[in-house]
């Protein structure tokens, strides 16, 4: 067996955390290993490359991936104008590919199907550090085991779209109609455009993919005569989609809040709040769908097509064997689960964190990215380059580096408040006119982040 301090570092997904990981690690002068299940890097950003993001250029790019980048006379796009995730491919994610640096050590077309340590599962605890892992890579040509010293997952969740049924399991008739329903973002007004006009579409969630969608359809009504949308969320409070307004220091996440909440105010869409969604029912080619509400069950439709904008969540099929410590309910690193709680927070604004906090009792191995968040939505890129960064050092052996972690994340102007405000969107804590409670949450909001903790949950003890 190769001793395990010639192998590499296994990153498990090339899309912006992964290749910042990369990144590091090859700074640290460490050998590395990119695994990629799509024909390109960063699959799963091409599925929604129509989208334009509402984070502008200086808060998508990694600072040693951008370093590097010049080095090779890269030049950097306008660091205030947002970027769709095509154009972050384009113009950022490919070019960092194909660098001398990083392109020899990134395997497309290689999807990790499962890791696990070289003859241990995940019983076994004698000497268990010191055996390699082991990573079962299916490609084009067949199935491999390859070994690694390490392993940084920043696979994501993109193609682990949650069901529709509100129980988190499919809803009845769900997989008989999986041909009328699309999960994530399609392209509406692109390649998608013909499956939409005329016809009428449900939307479902409270993200902002929901939004994305939403908005996209209002603008094809305008264009396409007979095109409608109805939209349903379980919940019944808005407020963490309608966002902050002028009030979030993302100008553009604040403005798709802002947008999509007119739609239900001006007639043009149709909302059903408190809606879980338990049966998919086909009528005369249609669908009917029904969901449980206080007043009991309803019936919404019919529609011609669903979208389901519910979410993703983590494949823990990959990393069965291995010894994890994950949120009972999030699924993601255990240590950022009361943070990051999309039941007590909005702004997905935490504390600094880094390796210590993403790793697990499976020594060597990070969950980073998006998916350290498990099935919480509140991830932006700017957490996940400063937690490769911390990854990498730890990997090197350069605790101090490792330790010092910094991580300062735009407002939201939203935070958690009190029920007696939570039916009026405006009341948002640093969001908007506030009542005497949610001023005094701003003031402990600002005071925590003074000294370098999270906010956005002091509205919860004001």
């Amino acid at each position: 067996m190769t001793p395990q301090g010639d192998l590499p570092i296994a990153v498990v997904g090339a899309g912006p955390v992964g290749l910042a990981a990369a990144v590091h690690l090859l700074e640290q002068g460490l050998p590395v290993k990119v695994y990629e299940s799509g024909s390109g890097v960063a699959s799963n950003l091409r599925d929604w490359a129509h989208v334009r993001v509402f984070t502008p250029w200086r808060y998508c790019i990694d600072h040693a991936a951008r370093k590097l980048l010049e080095a090779h006379g890269w030049h950097m796009p306008e660091p205030e104008a947002f970027p769709t995730a095509g154009e972050l491919v384009e113009h950022y994610l490919e070019p960092l590919a194909g660098l001398p640096e990083l392109a020899p050590v990134i395997e497309t077309g290689a999807r990790v199907v499962g890791i696990s340590r070289w003859g241990a599962d995940k019983v076994l605890s004698n000497a268990r550090g010191t055996r390699p892992f082991m990573l079962v890579v299916e490609t084009a040509n067949g199935t491999r085991r390859d070994s690694a010293r390490a392993v940084i997952d920043a696979s994501g969740t993109w193609q682990m779209p949650n069901p529709l049924g509100a129980g988190g399991i499919a809803a009845e008739g769900e997989a008989e109609n999986a041909d009328r329903i699309a999960y994530g973002i399609p392209d509406i007004l692109g390649r998608d455009r013909a499956l939409y006009a005329g016809r009428t579409t449900l939307v479902a969630g409270s993200g902002h993919s929901a939004a994305n969608a939403l908005l996209d359809l209002a603008r094809l009504a305008d264009a396409e005569p007979g095109t409608a949308s109805i939209w349903v969320t379980r919940g019944t409070d808005l407020v963490r989609i309608y966002g902050g307004g002028d009030a979030d220091a993302l100008p553009a996440r604040g403005e798709l809040g802002a947008d999509v909440r007119e739609l239900p105010e001006s007639g043009r869409v149709s909302l059903v709040t408190g809606f879980a969604t338990v049966a998919i029912r086909a009528q005369e080619n249609r669908l009917i769908v029904e969901g449980e509400t206080a007043g009991g069950l309803r019936q919404v439709g019919p529609v011609d097509r669903i979208i389901a904008a519910t979410g993703q969540r983590p494949d823990l099929s990959l990393t069965r064997e291995l010894r994890l410590d994950l949120d009972p309910w999030l699924e993601g690193v255990k240590a950022l689960g009361p943070l990051i709680d999309p039941n007590e927070h909005s702004c997905g604004d935490v504390p600094p964190h880094g390796h210590r906090e993403l790793s697990h009792p499976e020594p060597d191995f990070y969950t980073v990215g998006i998916k350290s968040y498990g099935r919480a939505p509140t991830f932006l890129l700017l957490t996940g380059y400063e937690q490769v960064r911390s990854v990498a050092a730890a990997l090197a052996g350069d605790m101090v580096s490792a330790d010092a972690v910094q991580l300062v994340l735009p407002e939201t102007g939203v935070c958690t408040v009190p029920s007696s405000s939570l039916g009026d969107a405006s009341k948002g804590c640093c969001g908007g006119p506030a009542a005497k409670e949610a001023d005094a949450c701003c003031v402990a909001d600002a005071e925590a982040k003074a000294v370098g903790k999270g906010g956005c949950g002091c509205g919860v003890a004001a």
